[in-house]
């Protein structure tokens, strides 16, 4: 019974995903990421996204980190390496590629049923694994997870973490790849 309250949930947030999918302009769709090949566990996704996939069981949330089989991550194949400095490294891109409340709340919502986690929508950001400011996909729901503010190493500990490594990949410490791999793999691991 519990699975078919999920897959209900599912059916009417994919439907109003897909009607909100059109209202949004999306950055034209690159072929190639040499980042995808590289770190297979991290989807590379070409905007638009399709619509969201239901994981084949419940998430689960461990020290405050996505279950990494129904969030892995995803990049947005228009960010490369060779243009992080017209992109990401630009002042207000990320309000560019930003998706509106009306698809990320919906999302949020069956996210949050998928982790099992009732209480107020407000205890979670719906947070992007792999953040905008380092490319990652804005729309893809494999990026996209209702992460807690109410955990040691939670949301805004994570967005202090995105930050730093921003910084790095524009000032050319580290590459966009090796940013990308450590947001998704642990953020807690990286030295400040």
């Amino acid at each position: 019974m519990t699975r078919f309250l999920y897959l209900a949930a599912f059916v009417l947030a994919a439907a109003a995903l897909a009607v909100t999918a059109c209202d949004v302009a999306q950055p034209g769709p690159s072929t190639t990421s040499p980042f995808a090949a590289a770190t297979p566990t991290i989807a590379a996704a070409a905007s638009p996204s399709p619509a969201p996939t239901l994981p084949s069981s419940a998430c689960v949330s461990v020290n405050g980190l996505p279950d990494p089989a129904c969030t892995p991550g995803a990049i947005d194949l228009a960010v490369t390496q060779d243009n992080i400095q017209q992109t990401v490294c630009v002042a207000g891109y990320t309000q560019t590629v930003r998706p509106p409340v009306s698809y990320t709340t919906p999302l949020k919502i069956l996210q949050m049923a998928l982790y099992g986690w009732t209480g107020p929508r407000s205890d979670y950001e719906e947070d992007h694994l792999i953040s905008l400011e380092l490319g990652g996909h804005p729309r893809d729901p494999k990026n996209l997870w209702p992460e807690p503010y109410n955990v040691p190493q939670g949301a805004r500990q994570k967005d202090q973490i995105e930050n730093l490594l921003h910084d790095r990949v524009c000032s050319g410490q580290i590459t966009l790849r090796e940013a990308q791999t450590q947001i998704a793999t642990n953020w807690e691991a990286v030295q400040p």
